[in-house]
């Protein structure tokens, strides 16, 4: 019977002819378990660069402050500018580029703004404080890179509270561990000096009225309400209520409530569905908050227009959903009626009368698809531009009253009225007129790296090429004579491992270069270790 293991033994050196145990490859200890062949550690090593080029994909080499205004993705540091205890106290906000939140404060707490309009860069200005100097532009006074420090900020950078980490109206502080969900980015008409909302991050809940954390209060709140019949269809007045208290009607097919929901039974996903009255993510390309359209109350009239969606209403100033009970009730039934006229259809042979049906129903339900069809209904805008005749928002219904949202879709801008009239009111607003370039700077590792760069770009293989190629002749041959030295000192202490198949543990490392050292000390205690790996041996059957 063979001993058991001593605690920290290292390996065992047991002929197959004296045991029945594991093999020597499967003998090592704990400690052995850990080790890794040269060919392991560069494979892992690369995959760690994979996974640093993933998450930072970008070069962060130079300063966009250079450039000028930019739509760019900006970072808050509230290391440098803490925000206040008091949101009302005054405190000084500022936003840095991505390549300065890497190389200027990649040790600091940030807050990933993502995408602002029209910025220059912070980093290096009395927004500031000088311990945190921008290290990637040029110091004009010492005519070296580094140290900018004290310069003034741009004046026309406008600030919103998320540079203080807050967000939405609820003005909450985001914390991306705890949030749930999906928020939205304002397309920012206005900013927080005209009433608008800046660029802000929204809740759905909060968009509709209901708050941020809407769905888990009514989750705890919520009874369900019993039929009031065993029928297949509900009765109309059944059909009212549900529509006035915002409640979908039920999807057997997909097993949804109408909210986007699961039904009861089913397990809930990690993030919450979207509020009743907030459309799809599919149907809609961005949004305009409430507080934009309250300081440009002229966008109110594309309600429903081509090109945008029904408003949504901010519930606690919407108006009185039973004003619009009747025709909420007609446009359920007729569905509902419209539904079992397709699926009579379907049961009969004949599929002839089934298909226009179909294809009138797709037409009146989606205004774009009837307007696309004929291109001559569609005015040139810059037919309608020349003459204020022609302008588009008089063929639209009056402006909703209240405070709501705009969901707009892809080709929205196609169907802004620039007639004299109303094209002053789009000029302020770039955005209303064409689609924005955001800045991005160069990928990390692409092919247009300028020849022996070596920040952010490829490898450390390949940095470690490049690098030498940069080297002068002298350094290169001493550095190669090292080279040589060194190998010579480790090969025979790596051969007699190789030779054996023993692991090489951290202390057997340690040991030698302490040897190679002189280090008397080290020296000792590696002989002592040597003397208990022999005593072990002893007491494993030597």
């Amino acid at each position: 019977m063979d001993p058991p293991p001593l605690p920290n033994s290292t390996f065992s050196e047991l002929p197959d002819s004296q045991t029945s145990g594991p093999s020597r490859s499967q003998s090592f200890s704990q400690t052995s378990d850990d080790s890794h062949t040269a060919a392991e550690f560069i494979d892992s090593q690369l995959k760690l660069e994979a996974d640093a080029r993933e998450a930072l994909p970008f070069k962060f080499e130079t300063c966009t402050k250079e450039i000028g205004p930019l739509r760019q993705v900006l970072f808050s540091c509230l290391t440098c500018n803490p925000p206040p205890a008091d949101p009302s106290d005054p405190s000084k906000s500022a936003g840095v580029c991505y390549s300065c939140s890497i190389q200027c404060h990649g040790e600091h707490t940030l807050v990933e703004l993502f995408n602002k309009r029209n910025f220059v860069c912070d980093c290096g200005t009395t927004r500031l404080p000088t311990t945190s100097p921008c290290t990637l532009r040029l110091n004009p006074a010492t005519n070296t890179k580094g140290g900018v420090h004290s310069e003034q900020p741009v004046a026309d950078n406008k600030y919103n509270q998320n540079f203080k980490n807050r967000f939405c109206g609820c003005e909450c502080d985001y914390d991306a561990y705890k949030e749930k969900g999906t928020m939205f980015q304002c397309l920012g008409l206005g900013t927080v000096e005209t009433g608008g909302c800046g660029e802000d991050w929204w809740h759905p809940g909060c968009v509709v009225g209901l708050g941020p954390n809407w769905y888990e209060s009514a989750s705890q709140t919520a009874t369900p309400r019993k039929p009031k019949t065993d029928g297949l269809l509900q009765t109309i007045t059944e059909v009212a209520e549900n529509v006035v208290d915002g409640e979908g009607m039920p999807d057997a097919q997909n097993g949804s409530n109408g909210l986007g929901g699961a039904v009861a039974g089913e397990p809930e996903d990690e993030d919450p569905p979207l509020p009743p009255g907030f459309p799809d993510e599919d149907d809609f390309e961005g949004f305009i908050c409430y507080k934009c359209i309250d300081a440009h109350p002229w966008i109110k009239k594309y309600a429903g227009a081509p090109g945008f969606l029904a408003p949504v209403f901010r519930r606690s100033a919407a108006p009185s959903p039973e004003t619009g009970l009747l025709g909420k009730t007609e446009d359920v039934v007729s569905t509902l009626i419209l539904n079992a006229k397709k699926r009579k259809a379907d049961d009969e042979e004949g599929s002839e009368s089934s298909g226009p049906s179909k294809r009138v129903k797709d037409e009146s339900a989606d205004p774009l698809a009837s307007t696309a069809a004929d291109p001559a209904s569609v005015p040139v805008p810059e037919v309608a531009a020349k003459s204020g005749e022609d302008c588009k928002t008089k063929a639209l219904p009056p402006a909703p009253t209240g405070q709501m949202s705009l969901f707009f879709k892809p080709d929205f801008r196609d169907h802004l009225c620039r007639c004299s009239d109303c094209f002053p009111l789009l000029k302020p607003h770039s955005q209303l007129l064409e689609e924005e370039t955001i800045y991005e700077p160069s990928m990390s590792g692409s092919d247009d790296d300028a020849e022996g760069s070596t920040v952010g770009s490829g490898s450390l293989y390949d940095r470690g090429e490049s690098a030498l190629k940069n080297v002068d002749r002298v350094r290169a041959i001493e550095g190669v004579m090292a080279y040589n030295h060194l190998k010579d000192k480790l090969k025979p202490f790596f051969q007699q491992f190789a030779e054996s198949g023993k692991a090489i543990s951290a202390e057997d490392i340690k040991a030698h270069f302490a040897k190679m050292r002189g280090d008397e000390q080290a020296i000792r205690e590696a002989g002592e270790g040597a003397k208990n790996a022999d005593n072990r041996k002893e007491q494993s059957g030597y």
